[in-house]
């Protein structure tokens, strides 16, 4: 790659790291939010739903209406309403100011992630977009690691308000940075609403869509109750818990680097495999639970699969667009991300249940069904794959 195109991926990079910081550091806040607003704990909580919810929403819809822009001037556009939403969230006196300025910055933020994966699958070589992508969403997993920490810091020594002054200012960073890197030649593509929101519909899409959706709930159905999993089961010291989930973030890196790896030939044939390889590990913690050391080499396991999907996924959505509606490659940048939201609210959803009528421990097995299903659509749209190519070998012969 050139020198500008690693600096593009380096600013791509921090931008999502800036993101990812805004969006998930409330979950860190939340006790801060609650006792400064006067509300429920609940009620607190209820802003990490709205979030993403909004995200999920708004994404493809606003995706679609503003395709037609270029690239360049709409990302510093979007960045800086991302950088006016939080700090309305940081001068918020009201818990309905408060929400509103988190449903702004969702909006925003998934539209910056679906034209940073847009740009790098276009500015950078074919052969290094697995690459790059990976490194990018690594942003991400970064973000949980060294982001939220830093920012729940910041919030419990000087306030919550100050968190969100944090994340402006990492977003007027990451405008100067994307004002030098990002090509000024990205031009937007002009097709109506209709033809766009088509993609949608389509069947291959609509299948490639609940593959990322059902691996990550699969974890998600085990990870959010990691906690309560750690004290009740595995008898895990409280000191320890928050040194646990730092060690899970920092596998996950990993998880996303070999993610890259996996998407520079044939991803998704090889994903059919990687998800069987994901629900043995989320399986095995039913049986390596009944000593906190197998335990944790378990849930170990379970962050170094948990993202390996992601850049294969996300060049997928791409191609298939490419294919089919060529005119909608930025709207099908945004659906892998909002994939993944629906994952974390179908894998809460479905731990929930889990601990309601059934044993906790049995999370582990119930997620291990979901990746069993991400595998069976992995395995059907690998076919739908080899069946296309099929047709069009036999029309150049």
């Amino acid at each position: 790659m050139t020198k500008q195109q690693k600096l593009l991926t380096l600013n791509l990079f921090l931008l999502t790291f800036v993101l990812g910081t805004s969006e998930f550091v409330i979950v860190g806040l939340l006790t801060e939010v609650s006792n400064g607003l006067n509300i429920a704990i609940s009620t607190a909580g209820a802003l990490v739903s709205a979030f993403a919810i909004a995200f999920a929403i708004g994404t493809p819809i606003l995706t679609a209406v503003f395709s037609r822009f270029s690239k360049y001037p709409l990302m510093l556009a979007l960045i800086a309403v991302f950088i006016a939403g939080n700090m309305l969230t940081a001068i918020s006196g009201s818990y309905a100011l408060l929400l509103v300025s988190r449903v702004i910055t969702a909006v925003v933020t998934g539209v910056l992630i679906a034209l940073a994966m847009a740009v790098a699958s276009e500015a950078v070589p074919s052969e290094k977009r697995g690459a790059v992508i990976s490194i990018i969403f690594t942003g991400f997993t970064i973000a949980s690691v060294i982001g939220v920490p830093l920012g729940t810091y910041i919030g419990q020594w000087g306030g919550w308000h100050m968190t969100f002054w944090f994340t402006a200012l990492l977003g007027i960073g990451s405008f100067i940075a994307s004002s030098a890197t990002i090509p000024r030649g990205l031009k937007g593509t002009r097709s109506s609403l209709k033809n766009q929101i088509g993609l949608l519909t389509n069947s291959r899409i609509i299948i490639a869509f609940f593959i990322p959706a059902f691996s990550i709930a699969a974890t998600y159905t085990v990870y959010t109750y990691l906690t309560p999993l750690l004290q009740e089961v595995l008898f895990v010291p409280d000191r320890y818990i928050g040194l646990i989930f730092l060690l899970y973030g920092v596998v996950s890196i990993f998880s996303t680097l070999i993610g890259g790896k996996l998407a520079a030939r044939n991803g998704i044939g090889k994903l059919r495999v990687v998800f069987l390889i994901q629900a043995a590990i989320l399986a095995s913690l039913y049986v390596s639970s009944s000593s906190v050391v197998t335990g944790l080499v378990s849930i170990s396991f379970i962050a170094l699969v948990v993202y390996v999907m992601s850049s294969t996924i996300q060049l997928y959505f791409i191609d298939l667009a490419d294919k089919y509606f060529p005119s909608a490659k930025d709207l099908a940048s945004s659906l892998a991300p909002v994939s993944v939201n629906v994952g974390i609210a179908l894998g809460s959803a479905l731990g929930g249940w889990v601990t309601t009528n059934m044993e906790l421990i049995d999370v582990s097995w119930v997620g291990a069904s979901s990746a069993v299903a991400a595998s069976l659509l992995t395995c059907i749209s690998y076919r739908l794959d080899r069946k296309v190519r099929s047709g069009y070998k036999a029309v150049a012969n």
